[in-house]
């Protein structure tokens, strides 16, 4: 059983999860609206995933003989200026996201909750690769500038990213 500090502090992570998946939909809307179909996809993508990372916490939570408790989703933005601050606002939300997990890690050990800290172990080396892609994709938008033939490459490529659910 949980401890109810580590089961109110795993419920606000679920909230900061779905919040996560709500920005990368409005990206994603915001971006097939542009008509930039390829980082849209990738934003979609995005949106899976953070709902799938919520899911994982969620049945944990039950696993645990915790109490799942769904919170309001604040707003999120609605627009970007550009597919590069689109992606810089993605590396630094993800920065938070990465925070926030560490610091559910730094309480499970302090609690002595290993079984929390075990579960917790796959969601730091998730948001290692996130930041590490999402930085990537800065870089190449760096390189290639935000118009012609380089954007269309970039939007190409990253109409190829599929969703392979994350094992949490």
């Amino acid at each position: 059983m949980l401890l109810k500090k580590i089961e109110d502090a795993l419920n606000e992570q679920v909230n900061a999860e779905m919040w996560s998946a709500y920005l990368y939909l409005a990206m994603s809307l915001h971006f097939e609206h542009e008509g930039r179909p390829g980082v849209a996809n990738w934003f979609r993508v995005q949106f899976q995933e953070e709902q799938a990372h919520a899911l994982a916490i969620m049945d944990y939570l039950n696993a645990r003989d915790g109490k799942v408790v769904l919170q309001p989703i604040a707003g999120v933005p609605d627009s970007w200026a550009s597919v590069k601050e689109a992606f810089v606002a993605t590396l630094e939300h993800e920065r938070k996201v990465t925070a926030l997990i560490n610091n559910l890690y730094a309480m499970a050990e302090e609690e002595k909750d290993f079984a929390t800290r075990q579960k917790l172990n796959t969601f730091i080396a998730e948001q290692v690769e996130e930041e590490d892609t999402v930085r990537q994709i800065i870089d190449d938008l760096t390189l290639v500038g935000e118009d012609g033939t380089g954007l269309y490459q970039i939007d190409r490529q990253l109409a190829t990213r599929t969703f392979v659910a994350p094992q949490l």
